[in-house]
């Protein structure tokens, strides 16, 4: 597999590229680890993540996208954007279907991936990055137990590092609100979550299928029985000397998601 490095020239974004070794006019996977937009959690849900759909032949991208005080506003989602742009822009360099690309993300990385999915259309992205219409928007999203709304069951610190405020409005949490913003635009998702997940509750995940469903945008949905927060890819890859990372049942993820994509 070839490793390659790419600085974005937007805030502190740097793709890293991981790519099959003799494939061509393959999927692109853009790879956005969670960690509540003030760490970006690579080590299990980056370069492993990567690796794992890059075996299975998409071109891999690991985002590496601003955090904590350099989150604030449309930041991420702008880097993100400029990702999928960058993408599609040097398919051919990459082997790249350029109507093949999208993104999985985890937990607060889920927020940033459904945001591509269900805003990124918003003006002000194109005002401050230079991209071209459409060009940022995927063919499809996998959201891994992702942070969806800063309402009910939020998971509060992710909306206060992106809206940079700890007492944010109503209005502003709405705003980022992935749920509050499918309509006829936004992107297909492949949704997974585990019912007892504790730190982003599940009530997350089925507010943006209520939505997605309500709008009649394709998505599918799997509530796995069991399994923390953070599983990853759910099997010993990602389990980091943590047993209870290991769950077979959630593990299928990647297939299941995988399917869902190529069947669009």
């Amino acid at each position: 597999m070839v490793y390659e490095k790419i600085k974005l020239g937007i805030g502190n974004a740097y793709l890293t590229v991981i790519k099959p070794i003799g494939l061509k006019n393959n999927e692109a996977m853009l790879v956005i680890p969670g960690g509540g937009y003030n760490v970006v959690c690579d080590d299990r849900e980056g370069e492993p993540i990567a690796i794992t759909f890059a075996s299975k032949g998409f071109t891999s991208f690991i985002l590496e996208y601003s955090i904590r005080e350099a989150a604030k506003g449309h930041q991420p989602l702008m880097e993100a954007s400029a990702a999928i742009a960058f993408i599609r822009e040097n398919a051919d360099k990459y082997g790249i279907d350029a109507e093949k690309v999208y993104a999985v993300g985890f937990s607060a990385g889920g927020h940033l991936a459904g945001s591509l999915a269900t805003m990124w259309h918003r003006k002000e992205i194109y005002e401050k990055t230079g991209i071209s219409y459409g060009s940022n928007r995927p063919n499809g999203v996998i959201l891994c137990y992702p942070v969806v709304t800063g309402l009910e069951n939020a998971h509060k610190e992710s909306f206060y590092n992106i809206i940079g405020s700890t007492t944010p409005s109503k209005e502003q949490l709405t705003y980022y609100s992935v749920e509050k913003q499918v309509d006829e635009n936004t992107a297909p998702a492949f949704i997974m979550h585990t019912a007892n997940d504790t730190i982003v509750p599940v009530e997350n995940a089925l507010y943006l299928a209520e939505s997605y469903s309500k709008a009649k945008i394709p998505f599918e949905l799997h509530i796995y029985p069991d399994g923390p927060h953070g599983l990853a890819l759910a099997n010993e890859v990602t389990e980091c000397g943590n047993p209870d990372w290991i769950r077979p049942q959630a593990a299928r993820w990647v297939d299941d998601a995988i399917k869902f994509l190529r069947a669009l």
